[in-house]
């Protein structure tokens, strides 16, 4: 079962936090950084990016230095902590393609547990390098700074409405950053906190993002564990900071991140030959990257956009077999091997790209969120770019329970979480 549990989050205590929130550590540079210290030099960043480049494990000093500002703040009244354990909702406000969002989430600790022995799943593998960054400022802090990112289902809207019926007054917190207004209300009446509990006990967690957060979780529980013996069940280590979003919720948004193959100029049309057995592969006349995209859905969903960077051309390749992947990846659930992702990666990368073409060496790919610099890339290196529609909730739930990973960098939530806002401590 999904186990969430109430918590005394150690927080800012000013209303509004809109220079004290920080974007995920691992999309800051150093320069980011210090534009958001200069802002304010009690940022959060300050702790919670105590080395960059981020992802890679910095000296000790640096997690100790990170250590004693923290325990500065919570000294001098920067940061306190709530004297009732509490839900935190958490709605974020934005804008994509014209429209108006609000994403509807909360934070609670998710009780930790391995993948592949409950009701928690991940939906991507992870890397050494993130985790072993974060195990450091976590042993030196002994806190969650930032929260892993969680889906649920919610088909009838009950754990919602549970949720909204909170959060009829003014929010405790606004933080505006990056064109997202951030709110928090703290909820501490446990009737509430006991349906949401109730509620989300049969249900699974899909992890959205924070893969790397949620491992080091396991691996500092496991040190703890290791250093005192058997955990109690409530220890604090054997949780996790959460953010949890229904998978129904109007603004759980999934982009799409494109690809480009840098590094092979000229490839397209032999790309065109190689697949013209197993797919189909139609020119589009379109005025810009941006209404050629428009009309990929069009083509159904295993349908993938082409822009030759050399020749400035368009087209859509698809499966003529919707479940192309079934001879070379038997074993794999038919929910991955009909994910337009896979399909990419595993035949049009690794079996022609690679193999057929590139006498077994695997292109350079960049990952890229603005089909604009995609598009921009591709004309660079005179070779393709992959232009890809947004993973779909169902695709991920099917895939995840199936017990498969998606190749990387198949979704992109947006917008990113805050850092800031709450705090989980683990002591």
């Amino acid at each position: 079962m999904a186990e969430i549990h109430p918590f005394r989050a150690i927080r800012y205590p000013q209303a509004d936090q809109s220079t004290l929130i920080a974007p995920p550590y691992d999309i800051l540079d150093a320069p980011e950084k210090s534009a958001l210290l200069v802002a304010n030099p009690r940022n959060i960043v300050a702790i919670d990016l105590p080395h960059t480049p981020p992802k890679q494990a910095g000296p000790d000093r640096a997690y100790e230095a990170a250590a004693r500002l923290f325990e500065t703040w919570r000294s001098d009244g920067t940061l306190v902590q709530d004297d009732v354990p509490a839900l935190y909702v958490y709605h974020q406000h934005f804008d994509v393609g014209g429209r108006r969002y609000v994403r509807k989430m909360f934070f609670a600790r998710l009780r930790l547990e391995e993948f592949g022995t409950g009701k928690v799943f991940p939906h991507e593998q992870t890397f050494g390098g993130p985790k072993e960054d974060r195990l450091k400022l976590m042993r030196a802090t002994r806190c969650n700074l930032s929260p892993i990112f969680g889906l649920y289902p919610d088909p009838d809207h009950t754990t919602s409405r549970t949720l909204d019926a909170c959060v009829s007054r003014s929010p405790d917190v606004i933080a505006t950053a990056e064109a997202v207004e951030n709110r928090l209300w703290i909820v501490r009446d446990p009737q509430a906190i006991r349906q949401v509990q109730m509620q989300l006990q049969p249900r699974p967690v899909f992890i959205a993002d924070g893969h790397h957060r949620y491992g080091t979780a396991l691996n500092y529980r496991n040190e703890v564990a290791a250093q005192r013996g058997p955990l109690a069940a409530d220890e604090p280590a054997q949780f996790v900071l959460a953010v949890f979003v229904s998978m129904e919720d109007l603004g759980a948004i999934i982009l799409p991140t494109h690809r480009v193959l840098v590094d092979r100029p000229g490839v397209t049309d032999a790309l065109a030959e190689a697949l013209r057995d197993r797919f189909e592969w139609r020119s589009v006349e379109a005025r810009d990257a941006g209404e050629f995209a428009a009309r990929l859905p069009e083509a159904g969903p295993q349908a993938i956009g082409l822009f030759d960077g050399e020749a400035g051309r368009f087209a859509i390749l698809k499966p003529r077999d919707a479940d192309v992947l079934a001879s070379i990846e038997p074993q794999r659930a038919p929910a991955w091997r009909r994910l337009s992702y896979a399909i990419l990666h595993r035949y049009v990368i690794d079996e022609i790209v690679t193999r057929r073409l590139g006498s077994g060496t695997p292109p350079t790919i960049h990952y890229v969120k603005p089909l604009a610099d995609a598009i921009a890339e591709a004309k660079q290196s005179r070779g393709p770019a992959f232009v890809m529609q947004p993973c779909t909730m169902a695709e991920l739930r099917d895939v995840c329970s199936a017990g498969e990973l998606m190749p990387q960098k198949t979704t992109y939530f947006y917008p990113k979480l805050a850092t800031g806002l709450v705090i989980n401590p683990l002591y």
